[in-house]
């Protein structure tokens, strides 16, 4: 029984075939960024720009440790699965 609005059966059977890899770390770096970007919003709300500032970089940090780690995953496993 076909799928309605389903891609190439081999293209599914390509997808079906790989187990999604779970990293820990990669919702916790999430996190970690809406807080800062959060603590940051909020701190520009109050007046302390200098603060803000200081947290939206932070954020960028966060951000990008965040999609480096997802990129790491992949690659690490892209071929092991």
């Amino acid at each position: 029984m076909e799928k309605i609005g389903s891609a190439e059966p081999e293209l599914e059977d390509l997808f079906e075939s790989k187990k999604p890899v779970k990293n820990p770390l990669v919702p916790l770096g999430a996190l970690v960024t809406a807080g800062v970007l959060t603590a940051g919003l909020i701190s520009f709300r109050q007046g302390n720009s200098r603060l803000g500032q200081k947290l939206m970089r932070a954020r960028v940090v966060a951000q990008g440790a965040t999609v480096a780690l997802m990129f790491g995953t992949a690659y690490y496993y892209g071929d092991k699965l």
